[in-house]
Order: structure tokens, then C-alpha cells, then sequence
């Protein structure tokens, strides 16, 4: 059966290119300090908090993840709400400014699951793999 309801239309986040810039020297120094600084330093720049999730994921640390990941996704939600997001709709993942959003969505689901929220494990993996399949698909 076809969907008759248009699509909305893929929501596309501006780039952040000092942002960006400063997550890339981060990474490159490789500590969790250098990551906080991004996150401090830009504090709505999804990507800086997507960074220090998959870190704590890195070290064991679910709690932390799951903070810093909830933290990044509700940035992501309030960018894309000013964006034209109106709840629901592509997010593409091929839009890299977009991927900061996506991937703390992903570590939200794996951290939930990691501190036994099942329920919301699952609703962030479903709300990835609605927002755009690649992304569900490039980080799993």
C-alpha cells in the first residue's frame, strides 16, 4: 500500500564550523578534558556532547554516558525545533552537521540499555532508525 501523506521535508542543521574545528583538535589530543572543553565551550554543538558519550561508553561509564548523551540529544532537538523539525522526519546522515544529533541519539540508546532502561533503549534506536536508516545503519 502506497503512503499518500507527503514526507516532510529532511530537516538540515546549519554548520558549526568553529565547533567543528575545535572537536577535531580534541579528538586529535585524545582526553576526556580536551572534549570537555568543546562541550563547555559550545554548549548547544551536539557533536562536543556525542563525543564525550561515546568516550564514557569507552570507559565503562553508562551513567555518565547516559548524561552526557541526553544533554547532546536535547541540544540536537532544540536545533532542529529552530531549524523547521516539526517531531517527526528525515534527519539525514549524510548531512555531517546533522551527526552530532544522531550520534548522541544512538549513545542514549546504548547507554540506556547499559543501566537497564529497555524502553528507552529502544524508542532512541527506533527514533534513529526513523530519523534516517543510514545513521541507524553507519553506527551500529
Amino acid at each position: 500500500m502506497q503512503n499518500l501523506l507527503p514526507e516532510p521535508p529532511a530537516t538540515l542543521l546549519p554548520a558549526d564550523e568553529e565547533a567543528d574545528k575545535a572537536l577535531a583538535e580534541a579528538t586529535q589530543a585524545g582526553t576526556t578534558d580536551a572534549l570537555k572543553t568543546v562541550a563547555a565551550a559550545h554548549p548547544a554543538y551536539s557533536g562536543g556532547w556525542a563525543a564525550l558519550a561515546a568516550d564514557a561508553l569507552a570507559a565503562g561509564e553508562p551513567v555518565t554516558a547516559y548524561a552526557y548523551a541526553r544533554t547532546g540529544y536535547h541540544r540536537g532537538l532544540d536545533a532542529l525545533r529552530r531549524n523547521g523539525w516539526k517531531g517527526h522526519g528525515p534527519v539525514p546522515w549524510a548531512h555531517a552537521p546533522n551527526q552530532g544529533f544522531l550520534r548522541c541519539l544512538h549513545s542514549l540508546s546504548l547507554a540506556a540499555a547499559e543501566i537497564g532502561e529497555a524502553d528507552e533503549a529502544a524508542r532512541c534506536a527506533q527514533f534513529l532508525r526513523d530519523s534516517d536508516p543510514a545513521a541507524a545503519d553507519a553506527l551500529s
